[in-house]
């Protein structure tokens, strides 16, 4: 991967990457198996961006399709911490990615919640619209936002129940 290629569409779009590496990873050690591999076939792929929409809905696709690949091939080798039962409500703190604790109970509530669930309240965190959220969700617009506030009351009750 060029260095242009990196600084030019992908580093602008970081904090996104980020945030759903975040939501999907359980350790500090799968979230940066989960950005470098979201790097790595954002490069490899860019030649499969058609324009249809735009590169940040783009990018956001396929950051969410590698963790809900990598999170899907956990699974299915026997890693059973992603279900929501056994998530851990400790996460690995090395390199500050971790470091906020109010922002660390968050995405532990978040790993809670289903993988169409957890893209939804991603997307909507990152201010995105509900017509732009149902465009990379591929879903009706029309119950977006039904489906935001039912998240937002899961997400309340879990961290209550978990850290109060």
């Amino acid at each position: 991967m060029s260095n242009d290629f990196y600084r030019t569409s992908i580093l602008p779009y970081a904090a996104v990457i980020i945030k759903i590496c975040r939501a999907y990873a359980a350790s500090q050690e799968d979230f940066e198996d989960y950005y470098q591999e979201v790097c790595l076939q954002i490069w490899r792929s860019r030649a499969n961006f058609r324009g249809q929409c735009s590169w940040s809905t783009w990018v956001y696709r396929v950051a969410l399709n590698v963790c809900l690949t990598l999170l899907r091939r956990k699974k299915s080798k026997g890693h059973t911490y992603f279900s929501s039962d056994a998530l851990p409500d400790v996460v690995t703190v090395e390199n500050g990615a971790f470091a906020d604790e109010q922002l660390n109970q968050l995405y532990v509530a978040v790993r809670h919640l289903s993988e169409v669930d957890r893209a939804l309240i991603l997307l909507y965190l990152e201010e995105k619209s509900y017509g732009e959220i149902a465009e990379v969700l591929g879903t009706n617009v029309n119950n977006i936002g039904v489906r935001i506030n039912r998240i937002k009351e899961r997400l309340k009750k879990i961290i209550n129940e978990r850290f109060n």
